[in-house]
């Protein structure tokens, strides 16, 4: 049986939602261009780890052509990091690879996004930023794939 679904719980989903957006976005994030980005940060809050950078191993799963059973792919490595601000915000990142910079400066941006004093212009100046790049790059890709395709149904026979 699932919960009535009330109004409370569409905006708990939407901040949901959002929040997994912005982690996404900063765990895809270029390491440089996140120091960077912390570099410029005007203002810094002042903030302290809730949990120092760890390095650990994730079981990936894969599903022949995405819809068949699920299996064991292999093992990734993964770096996690909490940090929390003064104000109270807590920020979490998982990034792939060895990282922990990257997974610090990711958890405190996410700390900072969901601090009302930081928030507008962490979405403006760095979430929606880095997310229309990685959209530009992501349909790149999709075309240089898309050139490359062959449409075995079109071809003919040579042997008429």
């Amino acid at each position: 049986m699932t919960a009535p679904s009330s109004p409370d719980n569409k905006a708990e989903n939407a901040e949901v939602i959002a929040r997994q957006r912005v982690m996404r976005v900063l765990a895809q994030a270029p390491d440089q261009q996140l120091e960077d980005l912390y570099e410029k940060f005007a203002d810094k809050p002042d903030w302290t780890f809730a949990r120092k950078p760890e390095t650990g191993l994730v079981m990936t799963r894969g599903r022949i052509g995405g819809g068949g059973a699920p299996f064991n792919l292999g093992e990734m490595t993964v770096t996690r990091a909490a940090i929390q601000l003064e104000s109270g915000e807590v920020g979490h990142a998982y990034c792939q690879g060895r990282n922990q910079r990257k997974a610090a400066i990711a958890a405190f941006f996410d700390a900072v996004w969901l601090s009302e004093a930081h928030k507008q212009s962490v979405e403006a100046n760095i979430i929606a930023p880095l997310e229309q790049e990685q959209v530009t790059a992501k349909k790149d890709k999709l075309k240089k794939a898309a050139a490359t395709k062959v449409d075995f149904f079109t071809m003919v026979r040579g042997d008429g």
